[in-house]
């Protein structure tokens, strides 16, 4: 399958955020958390999409200046609106060359987005030049093989089991390296010291069948891309075996979660 055919399609920013940017804010608070980080120290947001952790670093962690950077200019036009805030820069760039001079940054951090980066070594040891003496990097990403987004993992059993060529889509087949001993090793193997890996897990309620649903309808990512890549009787078909499959409570809510690995380490 061609990588056209994979459906990344992450430029649209309203798309993503309905899809995917409402459970990035809410386990990015659970992250910088989990850091424990100090206050008034210079951050780098590798990947900042639009600006769910940029925002979570501004409201808990009291940072000296914010770098945050992006590939896509739709993330970042939508993020630039949300967050006009004078500690914070947002500069498009490539996560394997990032424009920041080495060694003038104290937090290094990445949300949900070192997976879908070509060559993550790279990426890290990019992380690792910018970080000063004692900084720490830090990331994470989604428990994909090991079905951690259970609205996804929902959504492509029901898709497989109607057309079992969407199984070369799904994100466990393509990023099985999203384990703790693989995202350790990664760390490791970029330079990092004292590197921890744990579970961040958040609660995705959402409010009825069509909360569920539309999202996917939208083109922004792998699932979405694909159903909306169907035709028309086939996308029925997929919507009337998901309404039928997904738990309910009492008032209609569809109770799932999302898991995350997070992964730090020390320079």
């Amino acid at each position: 399958m061609s990588q056209s055919s994979r459906h990344d399609a992450w430029q649209a920013g309203d798309s993503y955020d309905i899809y995917m940017g409402r459970w990035s804010r809410g386990i990015a608070p659970r992250f910088l958390d989990w850091l424990s980080p100090q206050r008034q120290l210079d951050w780098l947001d590798v990947g900042c999409g639009t600006g769910a952790l940029s925002a979570a670093i501004l409201a808990r962690c009291d940072p000296k200046s914010l770098l945050s950077i992006d590939p896509s200019e739709g993330f970042l036009t939508k993020a630039r609106a949300a967050l006009q805030d004078n500690r914070v820069h947002f500069r498009q760039g490539d996560a394997q060359d990032l424009p920041v001079e080495a060694a003038s940054r104290d937090r290094i951090v990445s949300a949900l987005v070192l997976n879908f980066v070509p060559d993550r070594g790279k990426a890290l040891a990019e992380m690792k030049r910018v970080a000063r003496p004692g900084a720490t990097v830090a990331f994470y990403v989604w428990d994909y093989p090991g079905g951690g987004i259970a609205f996804m993992r929902a959504f492509w059993t029901t898709a497989t089991a109607l057309d079992p060529a969407a199984s070369d889509l799904t994100e466990d087949r393509r990023f099985p390296f999203c384990t703790p001993r693989d995202l350790t090793a990664l760390a490791e193997k970029a330079g990092l010291s004292s590197v921890t890996c744990e579970a961040i897990e958040i609660p995705t309620v959402f409010a009825d069948f069509d909360d569920y649903w539309v999202p996917f309808t939208l083109g922004a990512g792998p699932a979405p891309g694909y159903c909306a890549s169907l035709a028309e009787d086939a996308r029925q078909r997929l919507k009337e075996r998901l309404r039928d499959s997904l738990p309910r409570n009492p008032d209609g809510s569809i109770p799932l979660t999302a898991r995350a690995w997070a992964v730090r380490g020390r320079c």
